[in-house]
C-alpha cells in the first residue's frame, strides 16, 4: 500500500493540464473585464451631445 500511495504522490502528469487552464481561466477573466470597460467608452463616446461621434451619426 506504501509504494501505490508513494507514486501517486510522485506523479505529476496532470499538473501541467491543470496550470493551462488555470492560465487560460485568468485570461478569460481579462478579456471580459477588457471588453466591458471598452463597451461602457464606447456607449459614452456616441452618447455624449458635444461629442463629435454623436453629432456625425446624428439624424440631421
Amino acid at each position: 500500500m506504501k509504494p501505490l500511495l508513494q507514486r501517486f504522490l510522485e506523479d505529476e502528469t496532470g499538473a501541467t493540464a491543470i496550470e493551462y487552464g488555470l492560465i487560460v481561466a485568468v485570461l478569460s477573466l481579462a478579456i471580459v473585464g477588457g471588453i466591458g470597460k471598452a463597451a461602457d467608452a464606447i456607449q459614452w463616446l456616441f452618447a455624449d451631445n458635444n461629442s463629435k461621434l454623436a453629432n456625425a451619426f446624428a439624424q440631421h
